[in-house]
């Protein structure tokens, strides 16, 4: 069932909702989720289970029923959602590139060396941390807690585009597409990568299934089926240095797996210049270069991985977006020496 067009203003003041007859028989979280539309339906139900909706039948208060309880027509339901939590990460001023920013999302040139959420290792300094302190009251909540909705991420050492969601709804909608992959149009990524020798064809998919390294847990790698999850990327040749030392692809996923692009292009035995993970000999490629390929490779501090392009849906309005990101500094080194002749 879709969402209904009937919307509810997420107040701490009680939202009184009767049940029509076409909603009548179906579970209490469900409809209670389509109806109120900035609401996730895992959201509702820990509303109901801990006591911030309440059911009336024929006027009276029902003593008991949760989550998947059905409805009957004329039931009313009161909800009084609970305030905003306040989120325990902390805020910090740090600089942003903001590509697009409405009530609901903002859209953002992620740069590498920044990691997209705390956790251990990197407990501060990260996008999240930033958005945080940019955003301020104007985060409406993710899950009842004032915090920027993460619907997908970019590894520490990849630069480019990412959106971020600043409200419940967005989050859902958002995190739908995503889910999808692009397989229902809506999404797009793509990527540049400069990788090393010249991968053949020249236009190709690889496609396998990527889960944990056995022997590595902070590296993937290509496992059976039943070990992993289908990982598709299209890949195309843009352009190789004199000698086939160096090319620059355009990657556009079809999946979003962990370190996909990084893994396929090892893969393929054409792994990402500066991957120090992934790119095992890199430093021996690397004495092999001369002239300004040899100096801007040389001073590259990180995968050459960076995603350009983003487009989707927006998840309110569902207008079609679609952002670019040029290369950033370092990668423009490396572009500019691909093809420039001793």
């Amino acid at each position: 069932m879709g969402r209904n067009s009937v919307s509810y203003t997420m107040t701490q003041a009680p939202n009184i909702i009767s049940v029509a007859a076409e909603h009548a028989g179906h579970r209490l979280d469900r409809i209670l989720s389509a109806l109120m539309q900035d609401v996730s339906r895992a959201r509702v139900q820990g509303w109901i289970k801990d006591g911030h909706v309440i059911l009336r039948r024929r006027g009276e208060v029902v003593d008991t029923f949760s989550a998947s309880s059905r409805l009957q027509e004329g039931d009313e339901m009161s909800v009084s959602p609970p305030p905003i939590q306040e989120t325990k990460i902390v805020g910090q001023n740090i600089d942003l590139d903001i590509l697009h920013e409405d009530d609901d999302i903002i859209v953002l040139h992620k740069p590498a060396g920044m990691v997209v959420h705390p956790a251990p290792g990197n407990p501060d300094n990260t996008l999240v941390n930033a958005l945080i302190s940019y955003c301020g009251d104007s985060l409406a909540g993710i899950g009842g807690e004032r915090r920027p909705g993460i619907v997908h991420r970019l590894d520490k050492d990849t630069s480019g585009i990412m959106v971020v969601a600043k409200t419940d709804a967005a989050h859902i909608g958002l995190s739908e597409q995503f889910k999808a992959h692009g397989r229902d149009g809506r999404l797009r990524r793509a990527y540049h990568a400069y990788v090393w020798g010249a991968p053949l064809p020249a236009i190709g998919t690889v496609e396998t299934y990527i889960g944990r390294a056995h022997h590595n847990r902070l590296k993937m790698g290509i496992v059976p089926s039943q070990h992993g999850r289908i990982a598709i990327t299209h890949y195309r040749r843009l352009s190789t240095s004199p000698g086939d030392i160096v090319s620059k692809l355009v990657c556009e996923l079809e999946t979003g797996r962990t370190h996909q692009i990084r893994v396929h292009m090892t893969h393929l035995g054409h792994s990402v210049v500066g991957d120090e993970l992934y790119g095992s000999g890199m430093r021996s490629r690397v004495a092999k270069l001369e002239g300004p390929l040899f100096d801007a490779i040389s001073n590259l501090k990180r995968q050459a991985l960076h995603a350009w392009l983003l487009g989707f849906e927006h998840p309110i309005t569902g207008e079609t977006m679609e952002f670019e990101a040029g290369l950033p500094d370092d990668l423009l080194a490396i572009d500019a020496a691909l093809t420039q002749k001793k």
